[in-house]
């Protein structure tokens, strides 16, 4: 075998629900440096990585990316601009809660706070009948399964060669963004008939950086690129932005049950994403390469937070502050560009 002289290059993207519009708008910036230094206007994200790792929103986004063209099967089917128009020009209709919704609900309380109907027809009209083991390069798409209480990952090189593997596209999109208080679970089932009830892969993973790491360590993605160190890796994760809430110690003291519902949530999500950028930072710091490891976590500028508030005002401020971000990391990107390049 060759000696391994090429980096395995990992992309990773963090769950937030609307928020996705963030690492969005900042591939939809590394896109376009990719096509201006590699000179090729048709050049896609796909093509510049090795795996791709998306939890719920990310998840969703990884998938539009890995996406194969309807006319050529071998070419990514969505620009980065055409995957983040899936939540600017869909948005509003899948965070959209009716009265009667919101009265059966009780906002939440009682029942899952939004219909799925909405998100599964925005996620059957760009991804259709397309099988997991048909997408463009492996994959880590992240949920939970609460029958067998383990964390599901879909993984694309495992469909490729096992049917147990293989689900709809649209359905492991769906799973991973079943965002427990928010929508319904998700009852997806496998090419083998296997049935799994699954919920966002946010609940355990919302970061799924290192996970991504841990799949590439097991993987053979060619003949010079198998089983790679870290100090063989390139890794981009990109964040869904910082939440700007706060708990003030005399309000939660008193909280029961109903009141920690939604801060558990949020302090767990991000929580554990912090726990993962810190210690890929130790990993990358440790094998002497942390410029191989790139952490954006885009700013919310002027947005609101909350992972459902998909009203114009907000998609209008999710837009600017992801193309802010992407501004803010213009040279990180640039040489985050020409390391991708470096290692087709």
């Amino acid at each position: 075998m060759s000696e391994n002289t090429k980096l395995t290059r990992i992309l990773s993207i963090d769950g937030g629900g609307i928020r996705g519009i963030l690492p969005g708008q900042i591939l939809v910036k590394l896109e376009e440096k990719l096509q201006e230094l590699d000179k090729n206007k048709n050049a896609r994200i796909a093509d510049y990585f090795d795996l791709i790792a998306g939890t719920s929103t990310g998840g969703i986004l990884t998938c539009m990316y890995l996406s194969p063209s309807e006319e050529d099967p071998a070419r990514p089917r969505f620009t980065a601009q055409k995957a983040v128009d899936l939540y600017l020009d869909r948005g509003d209709e899948i965070f959209d809660i009716s009265f009667w919704q919101k009265v059966r609900s009780g906002a939440g309380i009682t029942d899952e706070k939004y219909s799925e109907k909405e998100l599964e027809e925005a996620l059957d009209d760009y991804l259709g009948e397309m099988k997991l083991s048909e997408l463009l390069k492996p994959c880590l798409v992240t949920s939970y399964d609460i029958k067998r209480r383990k964390g599901h990952f879909f993984r694309s090189h495992k469909a490729k060669v096992d049917v147990s593997y293989d689900f709809l596209v649209k359905e492991a999109a769906r799973a991973t963004s079943a965002a427990p208080t928010y929508f319904e679970v998700a009852r997806v089932k496998a090419m083998d008939k296997q049935v799994y009830p699954l919920i966002d892969g946010g609940v355990f993973v919302n970061n799924p950086t290192l996970c991504a790491y841990s799949e590439a360590r097991t993987w053979k993605f060619d003949d010079y690129r198998e089983r790679p160190m870290a100090a063989n890796m390139a890794i981009l994760s990109i964040g869904t932005g910082g939440t700007d809430k706060s708990y003030e110690y005399k309000k939660a003291k008193d909280w029961g049950a109903l009141q920690w519902i939604a801060p558990i949530i949020d302090i767990m999500m991000s929580g554990v994403a912090e726990t993962v950028d810190y210690q890929l930072r130790q990993i990358y710091d440790a094998v002497g390469k942390p410029d191989q490891y790139i952490r954006i976590d885009p700013e919310l500028g002027n947005a609101n937070s909350d992972m459902d508030d998909a009203s114009m005002k907000n998609l209008k401020a999710l837009k600017e502050a992801g193309e802010k971000s992407a501004g803010k990391h213009e040279e990180e990107l640039t040489r985050l560009a020409e390391m991708l390049i470096a290692n087709k």
